[in-house]
């Protein structure tokens, strides 16, 4: 029996973002599992095929349409799930969005709307979840960064920002709960074929290519299928790692962040260009 089927069955977790991708990913593999979610998008229609996915004989499946760019959203959700659980055992804070600009040509509008929900989301999301997750007997806090939180790409500054922040966020509590019943886990995928390229948003030379060209230029590089990226983070998840890298390009690029700390940008800006 896999570790992840043995740690999460009967478990209760809550997973934002579960619409599509990692989020639908950990939802189905979790459900399989026998754990008990609930789940939240800002799309009622993927929200809805995912749970179309799931087998509600092996765990409850309760679902909410969320906007994780909203604090009120937010708490709302957390107080719907405390109406029906005493506890949480895992919360992935995992929605996040896209935004390719250049920063002279990038507007604060959308530099905004990215920070309030691949940031300001993870924030809300812990703070109105802290409670049940505390109530735990061994509470999960699984915060979505990305490798892009260890290393500055050019189009990305937005991006960036907030999953440095998430990392730098998730490391603060790390030390705060170190000897507590909370572990407090960072995630940091590499290129997982996901659709947040087509969903993305654009300003300036990176607005000229259009969604469908964006999706294909990314599944390109992007190698990771969110099923096995969903593996890698429930079994990082139950044995309690702080940091958790998925895929092989995320792990290249932390090993180049080391070896060139503050020279890597030679290669990633060729590379982001070409």
């Amino acid at each position: 029996m896999a570790l992840i089927d043995r740690y999460f069955a009967g478990k209760t977790a809550a997973i934002s973002g579960a619409g599509d991708g990692i989020g639908r990913a950990l939802a189905i593999r979790l459900n399989h599992a026998g754990c008990h979610l609930w789940l939240s998008d800002i799309n009622a229609t993927t929200l809805a095929e995912t749970c179309e996915q799931l087998d509600e004989q092996r765990g409850r499946v309760v679902s909410r349409t969320v906007d994780c760019g909203q604090r009120d959203d937010i708490f709302h959700w957390a107080e719907a799930v405390a109406n029906d659980t005493p506890h949480l055992d895992a919360l992935f804070n995992n929605a996040g969005v896209g935004y390719g600009a250049r920063f002279a040509d990038s507007t604060e509008d959308n530099f905004e709307w990215l920070m309030n929900i691949n940031f300001w989301g993870v924030v809300h999301g812990t703070r109105a979840f802290l409670p049940l997750l505390s109530a735990a007997p061994k509470g999960h806090l699984v915060n979505l960064s990305s490798i892009f939180g260890m290393v500055g790409i050019p189009t990305q500054s937005a991006y960036n920002a907030a999953k440095f922040a998430v990392r730098g966020f998730s490391e603060a509590l790390q030390a705060e709960y170190l000897d507590g019943p909370l572990a407090v886990t960072s995630v940091h995928p590499g290129g997982i074929r996901t659709n947040i390229a087509r969903s993305a948003r654009t300003d300036g030379d990176a607005n000229m290519a259009d969604a469908d060209e964006r999706d294909r230029h990314f599944k390109q590089l992007a190698r990771t299928t969110p099923e096995r990226a969903a593996e890698i983070i429930l079994t990082g998840t139950a044995r309690a790692k702080r940091r958790i890298m998925v895929g092989w390009d995320a792990w290249l690029i932390l090993q180049l962040t080391k070896l060139l700390p503050t020279h890597y940008h030679w290669i990633t800006a060729r590379v982001a260009n070409d």
